[in-house]
């Protein structure tokens, strides 16, 4: 959900031609390089090393957005699927009222 959430903030920004940055830590003013799975958040370097984070499963941003853009699309498939079986009953129910 925040995967996605950064993703809808950067492409708003885009479309009203606004210079897309990157997005920062609020707490260090350092880029967001890491994604911490345990959270499921993007952090920075520094918090990497904080307390809060430091046994927690890391990844790099581009390896984390590879990952959940995977997960993403199989259930927007599944969804496809289902929806495309809903409609099929939906005609059929139609047909046989007719």
């Amino acid at each position: 959900a925040r995967v996605l959430e950064v993703a809808k903030r950067l492409s708003l920004r885009a479309a009203r031609g606004e210079a897309v940055e990157e997005e920062g830590c609020e707490r260090h003013r350092e880029p967001l390089k890491v994604f911490c799975k345990d959270d499921e958040a993007f952090i920075c370097m520094i918090c990497r090393e904080s307390r809060a984070h430091r046994s927690h499963t890391m990844l790099p941003v581009q390896d984390a957005v590879q990952e959940y853009k995977g997960r993403i699309q199989a259930h927007l498939q599944a969804l496809k699927e289902d929806r495309d079986k809903l409609l099929g009953f939906r005609e059929a129910e139609m047909r046989r009222n007719w």
